[in-house]
C-alpha cells in the first residue's frame, strides 16, 4: 500500500500539487510520526521525531515545548520528503488527523494555560482514586484514565484543582490548538471517562455519581463542564486555523482551511491500521506499552478484572487489555549492544541492532533456556507490581546465551498481555482475527512468532502494520474526506471495501513446541513476581 501514484491518470505529485494528500500525524510514547497518503490511502511521505517521556518529581511527563518542536520536526521531515520523491511541497492538504497516546491528564485554565505538567498514561499512582471511582460508577476505572488522575489530585487536595477549566488528552490537546475545538474522537474519550453504548457521548448517569463524589473534595464541580465533546468516527473536527497552520509549518508554508477528523488515541488508530474495528476483530500493538483490543459482539461485566471497556472510533464496545510496559526493556538492551559495536570500533545503527538481535532471538530455546526476564519499567497493575524494578535473573543452570537473553526480553515484553489475555477468554470473549502491529514486526517473523506463541493464537502482520497510528489517522481523516462528500458507509465498510480490499495479511500459527516453551516461561514468570515485589521495598 505504498506508491507514488494512487489514482490510475492522476499521480501521487498531482494530488499533492492540488491539496488532495491526507495527513495523519500520531504522538506516540517515543516517536511523532507524520504520514501523507493519497486517495487510495497509500503512503505518499513520511517523516518523524524521536523523543521520550522524562520522570520528574515521580511524575512520568513531556514538556509541551517538546510537543511543538517535535510536532513540527516530523511535519518538515515529511514535506522535505515529499519534495525530494515527488517533487513537489504540500501547501494545503485535504484533510488531518492528529492522534496520540490515550489517558492521561492535561488540565488547563480558564485562560488555556497548563495548570500542572502533562502527567502521561505511564503514571500509575492514582490507585485510591481508581478504587473509590469504580465503586461509585460501578465500573472499572483503570489508574491511567484521566478521571482518575483528576480524582486523585482531589484526594490529594492539589490546589490547581480548583482552577481547571478544561481538561483532554494529548490529541485533545493538540487539535484544539490547531482548531479552536475541544472535542475528542471516541475511542480517545472512552480512555477518560465512560461513553454510552447507545448515545455516543459521556454516560449521564455516571457524570453525576461522578460529581456527587467529587462534591465533598471539589464542591460545585461538574466534570461535564470540563471534558471535550465526544464525536464519531467521520464527525466534523473543525478545520485548520492560521495560527494551527504555523503551528504545523513556521516557515508559513501551509495554508489554513484543511478539514480535521476528530482527535483519537493510538488504540482507536492501531484499530483502523489493522481494519480491527468490526465484531470479533482484535488487534494486538506493541511498543512502549503493549495493549489488546477486542471489539465485542456481546457486553461484559462492567467490573471484569483487569479488563478496561472502551470504544473504537465509532463506538462499538472493545475490550482492552492494556499494560503499561512493553518493550522499553528490550530497546535498553539493544543501547547496550549498539554502545558495544562503538567500543569495538565497529559502529551500527540501532535499527541494525535490532534486526540482529531479533533473528538471533529465534535460535534460542523454546523456554529461553531457563532465564526470566521483567521489563517492569514502571509499575504494571495486572500483575500486581507497582514500581518499575526491570530484572534479569537465572539460575546456574541456566543456559545464558544471546539468542536466550533476547527471547526472554521479548517474552517478558508479552507476560502481563498473556495474563490479561488468558483473563479475558475465561469471560467468554471469542475473537476471529488477530492483527498485530508496531515496530517490533519490521523483522519479519520473530515477534509475530514469539507473539503467536504467548497469546495461543495465530497472529497476522499486515502490510501497513510498521506504518501503524499515524497512517490510521490519516485514513481516519480521508473517511471523514468521504463522509463530507456524501459516503454513507459505516467505518468498518469503508476500511473493508476501500482501504484494505486485496490487502493480505501474513498470519503464523503458532507450533505447539513454542507455546509449550512460552507456558514454562509464564510459570517462571508467575512464580518469579514474588522477587519483584521485594525488589520494590529493597531498591
Amino acid at each position: 500500500m505504498h506508491g507514488d501514484s494512487t489514482v490510475p491518470g492522476v499521480s501521487g505529485a498531482d494530488q499533492v500539487r492540488h491539496g488532495r494528500g491526507t495527513l495523519g500525524v500520531e504522538l506516540g510514547s517515543t516517536r511523532i510520526k507524520a504520514s501523507l497518503i493519497g486517495s487510495d490511502h497509500s503512503v505518499l511521505a513520511t517523516g518523524s521525531f524521536e523523543w521520550s517521556s522524562r520522570l520528574i518529581d515521580g511524575s512520568w511527563t513531556y514538556p509541551l515545548g517538546e510537543v511543538w518542536t517535535g510536532l513540527q520536526a516530523a511535519v518538515r521531515a515529511l514535506l522535505d520528503d515529499c519534495e525530494r520523491s515527488l517533487g513537489v511541497r504540500p501547501s494545503r492538504f485535504a484533510a488531518i488527523g492528529i492522534s496520540a497516546m490515550m489517558h492521561g491528564y492535561l488540565a488547563f485554565d480558564g485562560d488555556g494555560g497548563l495548570l500542572v505538567p502533562f502527567r502521561t498514561w505511564r503514571n500509575t499512582t492514582a490507585d485510591e482514586a481508581a478504587r473509590q471511582l469504580t465503586a461509585a460508577l460501578g465500573c472499572r476505572i483503570p489508574r491511567r484514565w484521566s478521571v482518575a488522575h483528576l480524582y486523585q489530585a482531589m484526594l490529594d487536595a492539589e490546589p490547581h484543582v480548583a482552577d481547571i477549566r478544561f481538561l483532554t488528552t494529548l490529541a485533545g490537546y493538540v487539535h484544539w490548538q490547531l482548531t479552536d475545538q475541544r472535542v475528542l474522537g471516541l475511542g480517545d474519550a472512552s480512555g477518560m471517562f465512560p461513553i454510552d453504548s447507545h448515545s455516543h457521548q459521556w454516560d449521564a448517569r455516571r457524570l453525576e455519581a461522578f460529581d456527587r463524589l467529587a462534591h465533598a473534595r471539589q464542591p460545585g464541580t461538574r466534570l461535564s463542564d470540563l471534558l471535550p465533546i465526544p464525536l464519531n468516527a467521520g464527525a466534523d473536527g473543525g478545520s485548520l486555523t492560521a495560527r494551527g497552520a504555523l503551528l504545523l509549518d513556521p516557515s508559513g508554508g501551509l495554508e489554513a482551511g484543511s478539514a480535521l477528523c476528530p482527535p483519537e488515541g493510538d488504540a482507536g488508530t492501531g484499530m483502523v491500521a489493522t481494519n480491527s474495528v468490526a465484531v470479533r476483530t482484535g488487534n494486538i500493538s506493541v511498543g512502549t506499552s503493549v495493549f489488546a483490543m477486542i471489539v465485542l459482539e456481546a457486553s461484559l461485566p462492567d467490573v471484569a478484572s483487569d479488563v478496561d471497556l472502551v470504544t473504537t472510533p465509532s463506538g462499538e464496545r472493545v475490550a482492552m487489555i492494556h499494560c503499561i510496559n512493553g518493550t522499553g526493556e528490550l530497546a535498553e538492551w539493544a543501547s547496550v549492544f549498539e554502545s558495544f559495536s562503538a567500543a569495538i570500533g565497529n559502529p551500527v545503527d540501532r535499527n541494525t541492532v535490532f534486526r540482529t538481535l531479533l533473528s538471533e532471538a529465534l535460535d534460542g530455546d523454546d523456554d529461553c533456556g531457563g532465564l526470566l526476564a521483567y521489563n517492569f519499567l514502571a509499575g504494571e497493575p495486572i500483575v500486581g507490581v507497582s514500581a518499575g524494578r526491570p530484572m534479569l535473573v537465572r539460575t546456574p543452570g541456566s543456559r545464558l546465551t544471546l539468542a536466550n537473553l533476547i527471547r526472554a526480553q521479548i517474552f517478558s515484553s508479552f507476560g502481563a498481555l498473556s495474563i490479561g489475555l488468558r483473563a479475558l477468554e475465561e469471560e467468554g470473549v471469542a475473537v476471529d482475527t488477530m492483527h498485530a502491529h508496531g515496530g517490533l514486526f519490521t523483522t519479519a517473523g520473530v515477534g509475530q512468532k514469539m507473539l503467536a506463541a504467548a497469546i495461543g493464537h495465530p497472529v497476522a502482520v499486515v502490510e501497513t502494520a510498521s506504518e501503524g497510528g499515524s497512517w490510521g489517522i490519516a485514513v481516519l481523516a480521508a473517511y471523514r474526506s468521504a463522509v463530507r462528500a456524501g459516503d454513507g458507509s459505516s467505518l468498518a465498510d469503508y476500511l473493508e471495501t476501500r482501504v484494505f480490499a486485496g490487502a493480505i495479511a501474513q498470519a503464523v500459527v503458532p507450533h505447539e513446541s513454542d507455546i509449550a516453551g512460552y507456558l514454562k516461561f509464564l510459570e517462571r514468570y508467575r512464580a518469579g513476581l514474588a522477587i519483584e515485589r521485594v525488589a520494590e521495598i529493597a531498591m
